[in-house]
């Protein structure tokens, strides 16, 4: 049965529509093997925030559908040695547990492919452990591939265009491991979407939907590293584990893509030998989702450090600095990353409508010419609507304001006067 079909039997014994959403969402994921528009993947996914599975016609083009995997399905080692042979890769043992997380070193590509050639051989077994290649940024490192192409699906990517921006970082990732190798329960780097392709291998997901997560706490209030450990039952470690809803299952053959949502925890196992390519990405329609998430990570940091409230003039400013070092940025930096973003979109709605598109880069321009300018007024829109959050924003009001490259009050109208000049362009898109 599929969504249309299950909505209507619903509507004829009158189950109220937010019941069996929520319930749809819970327990069953859209297979989707046709073409699909970019509006509907928007308003059935990305708005409402559920996952979803593109099947493997949507990666038969890429090349490294064709380079990476040999005839019988399986990672082409000789190709990839020859590609990658003594690029340093990071690599985790997923035997071994550092906090909730596999503690990780640097090797050569090519010492990592002597080990799993080994692994193999010795029936997925090795002294060494189970070791998983994971977050490697590959793309950044040989920009020159193109092995890959981002489905027009998640080319909304703020997250990415900003550290593209700053040439500092990027959130796109290469996973290569053996049959067995996992990664622990987690959800998503600042509450992100991500997309995950199986290049070759399978995958089994477990996904909790927003909020389960809480059920899962142990008695520290700390999120379980394994959530199909026997421990996980014990009532006196784990006390509202059994209220928590059974984990959404999801087998992901090779090939396939699967759209995993904002906030939902997930443990993901390697069924077989498997290459996977990995993007974490933001944009207007889970934004509001990041900052709620930032405004979470500093109430834990200022209830760590309260007792040092009283005795440090500089006790907020210090407690950003932590932020920034725990999480990964801090609210100066989430001003720049939404001044980034809108002033793009500004200069984009602009070129539309003086024919001028020399102000920002290629790529991005092909980007935003593709979604349109609706698309570029609903970003600026959400911008807007964070914006205001972070003016009534007590923490934020006291940050140094002549530090930040966002200047909140100005930002704000530069913003509506852009939405007001330009709103005959993309009303005309929207028609």
């Amino acid at each position: 049965m599929d969504r249309e079909a299950y909505r209507n039997c619903c509507s004829l014994v009158k189950i109220p529509r937010q019941s069996y959403e929520q319930f749809w969402s819970s327990h069953f994921v859209d297979y989707i093997d046709k073409k699909l528009s970019y509006s509907k993947f928007f308003k059935r996914y990305l708005l409402p925030n559920h996952p979803c599975m593109f099947s493997r016609r949507f990666t038969e083009d890429w090349k490294c559908r064709k380079q990476w995997v040999s005839e019988e399905g399986k990672p082409n080692f000789q190709k990839l040695l020859q590609e990658f042979d003594e690029t340093p890769v990071p690599v985790a043992n997923c035997n071994a547990k550092e906090y909730n997380a596999n503690p990780k070193q640097v090797m050569p590509f090519k010492e990592f492919i002597h080990y799993w050639k080994e692994y193999i051989q010795n029936g997925h077994s090795s002294p060494k452990g189970c070791l998983y290649l994971k977050d490697w940024h590959m793309s950044r490192d040989f920009p020159e591939h193109n092995v890959y192409t981002t489905p027009v699906f998640f080319s909304s990517d703020w997250l990415n265009e900003y550290w593209d921006t700053l040439e500092v970082d990027d959130y796109r990732f290469v996973y290569m491991g053996p049959k067995g190798s996992w990664t622990p329960f987690h959800a998503d780097v600042f509450r992100s979407y991500s997309w995950s392709a199986n290049i070759c291998g399978r995958k089994k997901w477990l996904l909790y939907p927003p909020g389960q997560e809480e059920f899962l706490r142990d008695t520290h209030g700390n999120l379980p590293y394994d959530v199909t450990s026997a421990e996980m039952r014990d009532r006196g470690l784990f006390p509202h584990s059994e209220e928590a809803c059974q984990p959404l299952e999801i087998i992901q053959e090779a090939g396939e893509i699967i759209f995993v949502p904002s906030g939902w925890h997930h443990q993901v196992y390697n069924l077989e030998d498997t290459i996977s390519i990995n993007h974490n990405w933001l944009n207007g329609c889970n934004i509001d989702i990041m900052w709620q998430f930032l405004q979470s990570e500093l109430s834990s940091v200022q209830k760590e450090i309260n007792e040092w409230r009283n005795t440090m003039d500089s006790w907020h400013q210090h407690c950003q600095v932590i932020m920034k070092a725990c999480s990964g940025i801090n609210y100066g930096e989430f001003a720049s990353f939404l001044k980034i973003i809108a002033d793009n979109r500004m200069a984009f709605l602009n070129a539309c409508s003086s024919g001028d598109s020399s102000d920002y880069p290629r790529h991005l321009s092909e980007i935003l010419t593709t979604l349109g300018p609706y698309h570029a007024a609903f970003d600026l829109q959400r911008v807007a609507n964070i914006i205001e959050c972070l003016l009534c924003n007590e923490d934020f009001k006291r940050l140094d304001h002549s530090t930040l490259t966002l200047q909140p009050e100005t930002m704000l109208q530069q913003i509506r006067d852009t939405i007001q000049s330009t709103r005959g362009q993309h009303l005309l898109y929207q028609e």
